[in-house]
């Protein structure tokens, strides 16, 4: 069913010509004017904290209404599944239902992209074409990691590649060494941007060398470069980045699109002033706190939080008064 990976690359340069030149007809998705990309990513997406009910199951009613509260924030789209969602807690019943229940509830003008990594080729490619189906615009698939001394360059590309060819949505890498112990080689990177259904890259790692390198190689490839955290999201545009995967903008989602406004508008002092306020808070909900602060902070700004799935504990008291210090700190409370 699939196609070997010989006979992909032989077609991607065919395909990736074609699929440049007949924009509006891949999957129909609106895409501004002058981005000179098929799919435009640019600008910013919160991964959503997937709300949980104080028995710990999936709560879709506080999720429908954090998405009411999201609308009127001028995001690109959304992303569900990723690490902040809690991914690997739900079961894969729970996984399609959140998809479901955003896909119903989010403007088509705005993308929904949806976390498929598994660690094996297979399973990815069933969740991935089972997330097509729920209504997601684009695979999010993170690099599988649990037997990392074996996931060479090589491999890597060949799991890509049969997910890409199989896939029917595009798909974005995703890179995150600090969950899976390895960083996607810039080598692969940059053989797989060449395949037309190929996007795009989340880099969470935060080398900002690396992301320029990125950029500056794949610049002839309808291929753009999202920074996966807000810590260094100005940076990552001073060198070419297309927009921001960002856990921040859960709670502070406003002035993460002030700050890409500001980027684009070409205001870098407006711009730095801003991204200094934000890499504390940002530190706080991610490095420092996890998913637990996070979710706390989210609570602050009119959102549901409530409570993680074990084994991720709540935060301690102090620890409460620490994050909420950092943000007052910086002016958002």
């Amino acid at each position: 069913m699939l196609l070997s990976t010989r006979l992909a690359s032989l077609l991607w340069p065919t395909l990736a010509a074609l699929r440049r030149a007949a924009p509006a007809l891949h999957r129909g998705l609106s895409t501004p004017s002058g981005s000179g990309h098929t799919l435009n990513l640019a600008g910013i997406f919160p991964p959503l904290a997937t709300p949980f009910s104080p028995t710990q199951e999936v709560d879709y009613a506080q999720l429908e209404g954090n998405l009411r509260c999201y609308a009127s924030i001028p995001f690109r789209g959304l992303v569900v599944l990723g690490s902040n969602g809690e991914y690997p807690y739900l079961a894969p019943r729970e996984r399609l239902e959140v998809v479901s229940c955003v896909r119903r509830a989010l403007p088509r003008d705005r993308l929904l992209l949806a976390g498929s990594g598994c660690e094996s080729t297979q399973a990815t490619i069933e969740l991935t074409v089972s997330m097509a189906e729920a209504g997601a615009d684009v695979a999010l698939v993170v690099t599988p990691c649990y037997y990392r001394g074996a996931m060479t360059s090589a491999a890597l590309v060949q799991h890509y590649t049969e997910v890409a060819d199989a896939s029917p949505i595009p798909v974005v890498l995703y890179s995150v060494p600090a969950n899976t112990g390895l960083d996607l080689p810039v080598e692969a990177v940059l053989t797989l941007a060449q395949h037309p259904n190929i996007v795009g890259i989340k880099d969470s790692g935060g080398d900002i060398t690396r992301m320029g390198l990125m950029v500056h190689k794949t610049r002839r490839e309808d291929f753009q470069v999202l920074a996966g955290s807000a810590g260094f999201l100005l940076a990552s545009y001073a060198v070419g980045a297309s927009g921001g995967v960002c856990a921040l903008a859960d709670v502070l989602g406003a002035p993460l699109c002030q700050l890409d406004s500001l980027c684009r508008e070409g205001c870098w002092q407006e711009a730095r002033d801003l991204q200094h306020r934000l890499i504390e808070p940002n530190m706080a909900v991610t490095r420092q706190f996890g998913i637990p602060g996070l979710k706390k902070a989210m609570e602050w700004f009119g959102y549901y939080g409530g409570p993680c799935r074990a084994p991720l504990a709540p935060l301690s008291p102090p620890q409460v008064e620490e994050l909420r210090g950092t943000f007052s700190a910086n002016g958002w409370l």
